[in-house]
């Protein structure tokens, strides 16, 4: 086997893994980009955990067909670079989103989350998602609810048995 093949299987060996990996991937077309723009998105991309390549289409279709991916054919045209959300699923596309209404520059081609790929729209929906924290805190105090209600009427079925039984003591002693 040559070389080259081998190269091009290991290329596509770790595209397949960082897709099973990553919580979302988003793929843009980078065309119109200078030099800094790229260095500037870099730097955001990697002070929020995500991992941003310049990829070959045809190592990213190979790579998404081992994994039983459907629906990228489309997508695949043209300078396609891949945004990797490796810690919060929503941060690569919010970055960008971000990023394109500064530059004016870059179109988004698709995303891809828990196997399902998700158009322009969806990559919008999911950069207007509240960060991973703040969905856990909310979960939380909606968990939280229940119970302080449950410990509210506790409190007041008890505050109620001690006027009850307060009346009756005053009663009995005819105060």
């Amino acid at each position: 086997m040559s070389n080259n093949l081998e190269i091009k299987k290991q290329v596509v060996a770790e595209i397949k893994e960082k897709f099973e990996n990553c919580q979302s991937a988003v793929l843009v077309d980078y065309r119109g980009l200078t030099v800094a723009e790229v260095t500037e998105l870099r730097n955001l991309f990697r002070a929020a955990g995500v991992e941003y390549q310049v990829l070959k289409n045809t190592m990213i279709d190979l790579a998404v067909k081992q994994l039983g991916i459907e629906g990228m054919d489309e997508y695949l045209k043209g300078p396609t670079a891949v945004a990797f959300g490796m810690n919060d699923p929503a941060s690569p596309a919010k970055i960008l989103i971000d990023f394109m209404k500064k530059t004016k520059k870059m179109e988004i081609k698709c995303a891809v989350v828990e196997g399902s790929v998700l158009d322009k729209a969806g990559v919008q929906a999911l950069s207007e998602l509240p960060p991973k924290e703040v969905l856990i805190a909310k979960m939380m105090g909606s968990l939280n609810m229940p119970i302080t209600g449950f410990v509210g009427v506790l409190s007041a079925v008890l505050k109620s048995l001690v006027y009850a039984i307060e009346a009756v003591r005053k009663q009995k002693s005819g105060e």
